[in-house]
Order: C-alpha cells, then sequence, then structure tokens
C-alpha cells in the first residue's frame, strides 16, 4: 500500500516564520509508519494569511497529498492536489482559503488561532501603555534634547492609567481573550463583542455581548481592540460613524486585520485630535503604502505586522497543536480549530 503523505511548506522568507530545524526535524520524527512527511525547502511567504505564488517544489510536492501544513495554502496548490483531505494553517486568519472550490469540498480546515495570543496580548498592552504613560511625547522630547516635565499631564502629554479604563475588545476568541486578561489583571473593565453570547465570558472578560452591540460599546470605550476574524460582516467594522462614537482620548488597536477599518477615517480622527492615539499592526494594503498618512502621525504606534513574533514558544505551540490534530485525523477524532467555512473562522 502506498504511504499517506503529509506536506510541511513553513520555510517562510520572514526568519521570525521560518521552520527551523529542529522543529522540522520534529515533525518528520513524529510521522508514523505509513506515512511520509515531504517538508519543502523552497522559500514561501508567511504574510497575511500566505503566499499565492508557491514554489515549485510545493506543486510537485502536493500532487499526491492528503494532508497541506502551510501559511494558508496558495490557490494553485488546491488546483494541483488530487488526494488533499485536510488542510492546517500556520496563520489564524483564513480568507484567503475561502474560495468558492475549498466552500464546495469536503476538506477539512483547521488554522492556528489561540497560539498567537500571548505575544499578541503583549503586544498590545504595550502599545496601550506607551500611549497611556504619554511615551511618544517622551521620546519627542529626547530626540529634541528638551526636557520639559510641565507638559505631562496637560492636553498634549495625556496621561492615564490602566485601572480608570473602560477596554472594548471586539473578537472574544483565543487572541482577544488573552488581551482580556492582561488588561483585567491591570484593574481595567473590559467588556468583549463575539459572534455567538451565549457561548459564555471567557476569563478576563467583565461581560461579553454581540455584534448588535457594537454602536453603544463604542460610545464609552476607552480603548478598542480589534481581534476579530476577517468576514463578511467584520470588513469595515469600524467606520468613520463609529470612529465618531469613541469618546475624545480614545485609542484605537487593531492586531487582527486591516480590513476591519476605515483607515482614511481613522487618520482623519486622528489628525482631528479626536483620539489618542492607535497601535496598529495590521492594514489593508501590506507593506502600507509609502503615501499612507499612518507613517507620519505622531500618534500612532505602527509595526508591521509581528504582533505575534516570539521566537522561543511559537514553534512550540505551533507543533504542539498540528501534532495534536494529526493524532485525532488519524483517529478520526474531531480535530480542534476547525473551521467554520460558511462563518469564516
Amino acid at each position: 500500500m502506498k504511504n499517506r503523505k503529509l506536506v510541511v511548506d513553513l520555510r517562510s522568507r520572514t526568519p521570525a516564520f521560518r521552520l527551523p530545524d529542529d522543529a522540522a526535524a520534529g515533525l518528520v520524527g513524529a510521522t508514523p509508519a505509513g506515512w511520509t512527511t515531504h517538508v519543502v525547502q523552497a522559500d514561501t511567504e508567511s504574510a497575511g494569511d500566505g503566499s499565492q505564488r508557491p514554489s515549485e517544489e510545493s506543486l510537485g510536492a502536493i500532487a499526491d497529498a492528503e494532508i497541506y501544513f502551510g501559511f494558508g495554502m496558495p490557490r494553485p496548490l488546491w488546483g494541483a492536489a488530487e488526494r488533499l483531505r485536510w488542510i492546517h494553517s500556520a496563520s489564524a486568519g483564513v480568507a484567503s482559503l475561502l474560495f468558492p472550490e475549498m466552500l464546495a469540498s469536503d476538506v477539512l480546515l483547521t488554522n492556528s488561532a489561540g497560539i498567537y495570543g500571548e505575544p499578541i496580548a503583549e503586544h498590545v498592552l504595550a502599545g496601550v501603555l506607551f500611549l497611556l504613560r504619554s511615551l511618544d511625547v517622551a521620546g519627542a522630547l529626547q530626540r529634541r534634547s528638551e526636557w520639559d516635565s510641565i507638559v505631562f499631564g496637560t492636553e498634549a502629554a495625556q496621561v492615564r492609567e490602566v485601572s480608570e479604563c473602560r477596554v472594548l475588545v471586539i473578537g472574544a476568541g483565543g487572541i482577544g481573550t488573552h488581551v482580556a486578561r492582561k488588561f483585567a489583571a491591570l484593574g481595567a473593565t473590559v467588556t468583549g463583542i463575539r459572534r455567538n453570547p451565549a457561548k459564555g465570558t471567557p476569563a478576563g472578560f467583565r461581560r461579553v455581548t454581540g455584534p448588535d452591540h457594537v454602536d453603544a460599546e463604542l460610545v464609552s470605550a476607552d480603548i478598542v481592540v480589534l481581534a476579530a476574524p476577517l468576514t463578511t460582516e467584520t470588513r469595515a467594522l469600524l467606520t468613520a460613524a463609529r470612529l465618531a462614537l469613541l469618546p475624545p482620548g480614545a485609542i484605537v488597536c487593531n492586531v487582527a486585520r486591516g480590513p476591519l477599518i476605515d483607515e482614511p477615517a481613522l487618520a482623519a480622527a486622528l489628525e482631528l485630535g479626536r483620539l489618542r492615539g492607535a497601535v496598529l499592526d495590521v492594514f489593508s494594503r501590506e507593506p502600507l503604502a509609502s503615501d499612507s498618512p499612518l507613517w507620519h502621525l505622531p500618534q500612532v504606534l505602527q509595526t508591521p505586522h509581528v504582533a505575534g513574533v516570539s521566537p522561543r514558544l511559537f514553534w512550540g505551540r505551533l507543533s504542539a497543536l498540528f501534532l495534536d490534530n494529526f493524532e485525532r485525523y488519524r483517529a478520526g477524532d474531531p480535530l480542534r480549530n476547525l473551521v467554520d467555512k460558511k462563518a469564516g473562522y
């Protein structure tokens, strides 16, 4: 009987997300009898949901593969796969994978939601503290060799404590829950928005409500954190009208996907001084367009989609999740992080 085949396509061009040799060896070493693991050596892309331009090596390896483990799945690979039964994405978002042929198939799709929660939550907290303590102002003073203690605590350098803030986390899943726990531990009041509030209130949240209440919650939110998947319902979630609902001095954080927010409207609100600032790790277009005002607004802390970087733990978490699911798959048991194709996450 011919061996069943797993293709691992994780040699990202980005060093922080590139499959290390020891992790690759661990996956090969865990391959059971009757299976073959092909670790693709060619470079791939890990940004967003993954590259749409697969390597020639990947195209050759996928033909008889039963399982594909990559950053999303490039569309051309789908057309080349003849025996595919399960795709596991090393990314949390899967929007680019939900093309018509995939939706119509019975191929299982799992993602890596949850493994990024800890580093992303720390990234959000660090960015918010940067603004709450007016460290952006301090940095500007330092660059000018200017000593000015009087400005702190004024309108020009607002200073607040986390415990006095009301935090709204839109997306109460794995990442959102980690964010809520961090802020709750520092005394903030955290409210969550999730598609199905009946699923319960995860630790860290004071309460959780549904998408119909976004407008009502924005009115009192000092900090808004976008941690929801990109779906038809969440695209352009924070419009100009909704940004206008926020109280003066609010902070907006986006660590989900760029299209969740109207970026020109956000830039305008920041330029007018209505918002204290923004912590942005994702953008509608990546790399961020060179003419975007978000590059130059002093109250914007922007990073190039790296909130999930954690060299010490990333591959341990990812490998553990995949290998647990691999065992479940072979046993015919339910998989963790199974994506609801209709819901989009």
